[in-house]
């Protein structure tokens, strides 16, 4: 390994992540250190899970109290932050029960899993298919890969689970013709994180619901990136119309260290038996403490409100770039998940490369739409800095 002032080259670390590194040190607030002692706003949160911040006492306090009592005991046993943690999620909803896991793909291949033994029991063994929506993102383990359509992720390792269908995302008409009972499971994000920010309309939210109660198909909503307040509420379904049966949740939900959650009604749960699924390190006990005092804080209806209000800088930053620069296609998301689409002629990666160097940290979506993804704790402040320099760099770009 070689460090040339902040930059880390010939890692270990596979190739599959690049071949050079920016190495960071600290974090404080909204804002990250590298090595060097530059400092970022930051605008990622950590691909969306850094809710709270950096440096944030009261988690560090939760995680050292709750470590030197328990790390890890295993699903054989159960802990009180685990217990509690799935009485309040499952209180969040119509559901019965809630899987912990290690991470959103994770969350995805139990609710896949349990939709097909839902649909085997309930309708036959011939009703097995899972239907996806085009740019729909939903994880890299084999089965969430299966149901994620974009090729370049999935090309190499084909085959994958089969009796997938992918239809278009948004379309009313084509999801009229595709779904019908040979379905065990729909999986849907309400705000495509990955895939370039478009969010459910309400006219395609309505028909999910009604046609996956027509034909008893479990309507899951993938809410991995936008559950817990990110979009200014604590689910997005609930904000766009979905009726889910099954949420999956993770990124955010134990302020940085790995659990994924699965939520499933009683319809569900009451079909299962001892050994059906399981997970070694899922909801264990550090890991749920810190889950447990990271969803009360973003539960709290001020809390949310306080998402919603610091959106609104961003909606008026991004009414006026799209007016004021062509290169601007479109402008998308909502809460603090938000996208800007630019023409071809002006490539994300070189927007992303010129606000590092100006100290902002950004995000890519989609082929070419820059995500934003704050800290939901991030300051008003602190946005309008981030979008100053944003405008600074639109402003110096001919296209």
């Amino acid at each position: 390994m070689k460090i040339e002032k902040n930059i880390a080259k010939d890692t270990a670390i596979p190739a599959q992540y690049g071949d050079s590194f920016l190495v960071m040190d600290y974090g404080k607030g909204s804002y990250i250190y590298d090595i060097s002692g530059k400092r970022y706003l930051d605008f990622t949160a950590g691909i969306s899970v850094n809710a709270l911040g950096y440096g944030n006492e009261e988690l560090v306090s939760v995680m050292t109290e709750q470590a030197k009592k328990l790390i890890h005991i295993s699903n054989l046993y159960m802990t009180m932050p685990a217990l509690e943690l799935a009485d309040e999620l499952v209180a969040t909803g119509d559901f019965s029960a809630v899987n912990f896991s290690n991470s959103g793909t994770e969350a995805n291949e139990a609710a896949l899993k349990y939709a097909r033994l839902y649909a085997k029991k309930k309708k036959g063994s011939d009703a097995v298919r899972f239907l996806c929506f085009s740019s729909g993102f939903h994880g890299r383990t084999m089965g969430s890969l299966s149901v994620t359509p974009k090729p370049a992720y999935k090309e190499k390792f084909l085959p994958l689970v089969p009796g997938v269908v992918e239809s278009p995302y948004n379309d009313v008409e084509s999801l009229e013709h595709t779904l019908d009972d040979s379905f065990a499971a729909v999986i849907v994000e309400p705000v495509q994180g990955e895939g370039g920010l478009d969010c459910l309309k309400p006219e395609f939210s309505e028909a999910l619901n009604r046609l996956c109660k027509k034909y008893d198909v479990i309507l899951i909503a993938d809410e991995v990136q936008t559950g817990l307040g990110r979009t200014g509420y604590l689910y997005a379904s609930h904000a766009l119309g979905l009726e889910p049966d099954i949420i999956t949740l993770a990124k955010p939900l134990a302020g940085g260290l790995p659990l994924g959650a699965t939520l499933i009604p009683e319809k569900i749960n009451s079909l299962l038996s001892v050994g059906d699924h399981g997970s070694t390190f899922g909801g264990g006990p550090v890991t749920c403490s810190l889950a447990l005092k990271v969803f009360r804080t973003i539960r709290e209806e001020s809390f949310l409100e306080s998402v919603r209000e610091k959106a609104k800088i961003l909606d008026s930053f991004l009414c006026s770039v799209k007016e004021a620069y062509p290169f601007v296609i479109k402008c998308k998301g909502m809460g603090l998940l938000r996208g800007i689409e630019l023409d071809d002629k002006v490539p994300v990666s070189s927007v992303i490369s010129k606000a590092r160097d100006k100290g902002l940290l950004i995000l890519r979506s989609g082929s070419n739409t820059l995500r934003i993804a704050p800290p939901l704790t991030i300051t008003e402040a602190e946005l309008e800095e981030g979008c100053s320099i944003l405008e600074a760099i639109f402003s110096g770009i001919n296209a």
